[in-house]
């Protein structure tokens, strides 16, 4: 199913491609209006597909999962293109290593898997902003998802660079993509702008021709504003919703042609602060089996669920701001790790009825190492290294700045300013109107004072002298990826207060932690006063070399660790809140680690709770819904685990 690729041959084999070519016209994906079915090369098809997400699965992986994949009984696989993965400045545009979105294709179609394309430019996914950009919100007055002129400016630049590329890959032409969605359950955002869907429409139209299947996916209650004439109208549910009352609502929208759940729902995201999502694999199996019986096309989301390495991970707001965990197991048939599940053998058992599945032993799951636990040095605290964080300098203002204006898209920003007047007793310290967002940790000369957290915790006490230096660390916890019209600014929206007082006279400090991280850390080249006792956000490091008992090898190995907001070689893991929970341990894929006779380096960013010598440990089984009030992992035990939350729909 790759692509045919025409090169520069001799005359002789002319003749030869004269006959050749016309064999590519006759591939076809189309809708058999008459008959309610797709039909593939004239012939009737149904797809049984899975999600995966390729910014979610380290490159040297994906060939893995998508093996195990087709190895289900899926014959195609959906994912989305993240926006911001590919352009995180305008104008420059990144498709190397893990963001080779032509090499994943590849490597679909070496699995024998066709590819159902969800390009955005909005892709939810519980991804940092759902996929688009931060640097649109340094137009602060932007609206996004609709036809502002602005936004339109932007998404027409970047899909003249996306859509090109894809377009051998269709399958008209050759490739595997059948089809592409337009927008993503545009209907639940609430604008309802059908001049914004119509120009999106247009342009695929004018970038990948007329052949090419477009399509929208809404859930049930978005079906009215997210579909549109001439795309082709699917819906998404899980395996509690009532299957024949939201087929018969599509049927208002798409009288004829086959049925299809883009977005059936294997398991469900996780929140810090909530417990862990788990579907039953009865109501999975019932669910597929009962739309298949009906001839149905289902997309299974998520069938492996990846990793929110760094700062990838979106944020929903359901009453208040919820960020989403670094792990995006989801309850998959495939775990975060890669490993074959019961819900994975359950789901091919189904599948095997009404179609062929490949035969031969599945890969067995990788082996897990288990190392330490290993105790970590003070490397001193984040304040004293606000030069190399920071080595242009801040940037000063009366009133503070938002991330989006400093330029700063991910991570952490320092706000600093000094007190004009002495504090005597305690008095309180705010920011109006929920301005902080996400998190804020708060010194004085130093010594950490609280958190303020959105949402959640909007008042400290303070005292100081005149001239006291007052630091706040602010923590971009992840845009809003779902389910808002209102742009996601991120730092300090309002000016604080202390007292009776607005602070003003600012001075920014936008942070490059993975920089210090991955290239001073590891040098150590320069001097640093003895760190001092810990207080507020402070760095720690270890070296390790792998040790292997009974002669073993670090070879396919794939560790967790436990815990935290953690890097590996420079590598950044992702978030981690123990006292939070559900996520106690981060999954380290193997190919973060060097091999036996290698010292590996770990490098930890503790922002409130700093022991003096905090301990990681490898384990050898993940801890995704727990909730650890310390450091010490020798109580935890499976007891510990509480049963899940019933599920709210929210999409994708």
């Amino acid at each position: 199913m790759a692509p045919k690729k025409l090169s520069c041959l001799h005359s002789l084999l002319l003749p030869l491609l004269t006959i050749l070519l016309p064999q590519a016209d006759t591939r076809s994906f189309v809708v058999d209006r008459d008959h309610d079915r797709f039909l593939l090369d004239g012939d009737p098809f149904r797809y049984v597909s899975g999600s995966l997400h390729y910014f979610r699965v380290p490159r040297v992986l994906w060939a893995d999962r998508l093996l195990k994949m087709r190895w289900s009984g899926l014959n195609a696989i959906q994912f989305y293109v993240p926006w911001n993965y590919h352009e995180p400045q305008p104008g420059v545009y990144n498709f190397n290593g893990s963001r080779n979105l032509i090499a994943f294709l590849n490597e679909a179609a070496l699995a024998n898997l066709l590819v159902i394309l969800r390009p955005g430019p909005y892709i939810c996914a519980e991804w940092e902003m759902g996929g688009l950009p931060s640097w649109l919100l340094r137009k602060p007055e932007i609206h996004l998802r609709t036809s502002d002129p602005d936004f339109l400016a932007a998404v027409d630049s970047w899909f003249k660079v996306l859509l090109p590329k894809i377009y051998p890959w269709l399958y008209h032409n050759g490739g595997n993509i059948i089809s592409i969605q337009v927008e993503n359950e545009y209907g639940s955002y609430g604008a309802c702008d059908s001049s914004y869907m119509r120009h999106l429409a247009g342009l695929f139209r004018a970038l990948l021709g007329e052949k090419i299947l477009l399509f929208t996916t809404d859930g049930p209650e978005g079906l009215q504003c997210g579909s549109l004439q001439g795309l082709y109208t699917t819906v998404d549910f899980g395996p509690a919703d009532n299957m024949t009352k939201i087929f018969t609502l599509l049927r208002k929208y798409e009288p004829h042609g086959p049925l299809v759940n883009s977005e059936y729902y294997t398991g469900w995201l996780d929140y810090w602060g909530q417990n862990h999502s788990t579907r039953s694999v009865s109501a999975i199996t019932k669910g597929l089996e009962n739309m298949l019986e009906l001839g149905a096309s289902v997309n299974t989301y998520m069938f492996h669920g990846g990793t929110n390495f760094g700062y990838w991970n979106g944020a929903d707001k359901k009453g208040r701001f919820l960020p989403i965990t670094t792990s995006y197991d989801y309850d998959a048939p495939i775990s975060e790790a890669g490993d074959p599940t019961p819900k994975l053998f359950a789901l091919r058992n189904v599948i095997s009825k009404f179609q062929e599945v490949p035969l031969g032993p599945l890969p067995p799951p990788s082996p897990k190492m288990m190392l330490g636990p290993l105790t970590l040095h003070l490397v001193g605290h984040l304040l004293a290294f606000l030069d190399l964080l920071c080595p242009h300098g801040p940037i000063n203002s009366i009133l503070p700045m938002t991330f989006e204006a400093v330029k700063q898209d991910h991570g952490f920003m320092l706000y600093r300013t000094y007190l004009t007047h002495t504090i005597f007793e305690p008095t309180p310290f705010w920011v109006p109107n929920n301005g902080v967002h996400d998190r804020a940790y708060v010194m004085v000369d130093g010594v950490f004072q609280g958190v303020l957290e959105r949402n959640m915790r909007d008042k400290l006490f303070l005292m100081g002298k005149l001239g006291s230096k007052l630091d706040i660390l602010l923590e971009n916890m992840g845009r809003l990826s779902f389910g808002s019209n209102s742009s996601d600014f991120k730092g300090l929206l309002e000016p604080p207060i202390l007292g009776h007082t607005v602070l003003t006279q600012w001075m920014m400090f936008p942070l490059k932690i993975d920089n210090l991280v991955k290239w001073w850390f590891p040098l150590q080249l320069l001097k640093r006063p003895h760190p001092q006792a810990p207080s507020g956000p402070t760095f720690y490091s270890k070296t390790f070399p792998i040790v292997i008992a009974n002669g073993g090898g670090l070879g396919s190995r794939e560790d967790t660790i436990l815990p935290p907001k953690i890097w590996i070689n420079g590598f950044n893991l992702g978030r981690y809140w123990t006292t939070r929970g559900p996520q106690q341990t981060l999954y380290v894929p193997r190919f973060l680690l060097f091999p036996k006779g290698a010292l590996n380096k770990i490098t930890l960013l503790e922002l409130e709770n700093v022991p003096l010598q905090p301990q990681v440990q490898f384990l050898d089984k993940p801890i995704l819904n727990s909730t650890l009030h310390g450091l010490r992992i020798d109580s935890l035990s499976a007891d510990t685990l509480s049963a899940s939350e019933p599920m709210e729909l929210s999409g994708h």
